[in-house]
């Protein structure tokens, strides 16, 4: 121990000290249409991106570390990246305990309520593309281009028939996994948030490997084979983890050479002006349904994803299908050069399920009915 010339301690100065630093140790971490009124709300969002006025969750937490710049994804019709956890955080959770259900049966709980200085305003919007608007127009889905190619020449890419082949076994074809594991959701159906909650969590059980799930399950109901690893990637340290998720992808390709789709689930969080946070959703079968965004990569040139044009048509084809059997559902497709691990099969992709404001609910129901068209897409393309 380094010598500091100073007199040692009494015992009661010593004791204090332990107690103190105790004390801060383990102190919890307090987390901070188509109408035309629907249509006009969307055209702002989008002429605006993606350099315009959106505000990011890391903004809002500025006191925890910066994302590094591999761990952030471009910016669309929303800005999905999130501050780090703090690396000493045991587990994320706000400042209050929410009420629980101890039975299915129980009514659901009460929104606890929140002090004026904490509440943030949440906005109900459908973020479908439409007619008229910025995209490229494949079929029955929408693409928001942030590449150098014209429309004619993602056209033509499109065009090409799909070669992916799935096959009559009960060996895995598909895997879902999770780069941001403890991404998770509003935990009320409300018009106002929370601005303590930081909306993640170390449960599996009430974040997006929950919608994870889901899909898998509804997948498998429907005969395709699928793994789901749950893996929690992005903690305790959120920085690294695509390389940690490239390495797990790896993994499971190289034990199960039959998998051929790769479902990179996680949930999106757009947030504007004013700290006002968007719950992107419409109404399906009576219930409501966070709206679904495809991510699709492009090679910039580098030879780094020589096979994206895969990736894209089958982002194409599943957003096609998705958007004849729950017509909105799906957000236009966010194409770009990031590639977000999409080089290692040509059937991976990223999905985002829902944004931050939307609940848990409304996000695994979504998961179900993207199941649902996934499966038909999949079913299809199966050989005798």
């Amino acid at each position: 121990m380094k010598k500091t010339g100073r007199r040692p301690a009494g015992p009661m100065l010593l004791a204090a000290a332990a107690f103190l630093a105790a004390c801060v140790l383990i102190e919890p971490a307090i987390p901070a249409l188509k109408s035309l009124t629907q249509r006009a709300a969307m055209i702002s969002a989008v002429i605006t991106m993606p350099e315009g006025s959106l505000l990011t969750l890391e903004e809002r937490f500025h006191a925890e570390p910066p994302l590094a710049k591999e761990d952030e994804k471009p910016q669309p019709e929303s800005q999905p990246s999130e501050p780090e956890p703090a690396a000493s955080e045991a587990e994320e959770k706000p400042s209050y305990t929410w009420p629980e259900i101890p039975e299915e049966q129980a009514p659901p709980p009460v929104q606890p309520e929140i002090p004026e200085e904490y509440r943030g305003e949440l906005l109900s919007e459908n973020l479908a593309g439409y007619a008229g608007g910025p995209y490229t127009i494949y079929r029955n889905a929408y693409i928001r281009n942030y590449t150098k190619l014209a429309s004619d020449e993602i056209l033509n890419i499109l065009a090409a028939p799909m070669q992916m082949r799935f096959e009559e076994t009960d060996a895995p074809q598909v895997l879902i996994m999770h780069t941001h594991a403890t991404e998770s959701y509003a935990p009320f159906d409300s018009d106002v948030y929370d601005k303590r909650y930081n909306w993640r969590t170390t449960d599996n059980n009430n974040n997006v490997v929950a919608v994870g799930a889901q899909l898998a399950e509804t997948l498998r109901e429907n005969g395709i084979s699928v793994l789901h690893d749950t893996t929690q990637h992005d903690y305790p340290s959120y920085t690294g983890a695509y390389e940690r998720s490239e390495k797990t992808v790896r993994a499971y390709l190289e034990q199960y050479p039959t998998i051929k789709v790769v479902f990179d689930v996680h949930r999106d969080a757009i947030e504007r002006d004013g700290a006002v946070i968007v719950k992107p959703v419409v109404e399906i079968g009576g219930k409501k349904a966070a709206q679904l965004m495809v991510m699709a990569n492009c090679d910039d040139g580098s030879g780094l994803i020589p096979k994206w044009s895969e990736n894209f048509r089958f982002a194409a084809a599943i957003t096609d299908q998705l958007q004849k059997d729950y017509p909105d559902l799906s957000r236009p497709i966010f194409f770009s050069y990031r590639k977000y691990n999409q080089q290692l099969t040509t059937g991976s992709l990223l999905l985002e399920f829902g944004s931050h404001a939307n609940t848990l609910e409304e996000a695994e129901y979504t998961a179900r009915l993207v199941g649902e068209s996934v499966a038909k897409v999949l079913n299809q393309t199966k050989t005798g």
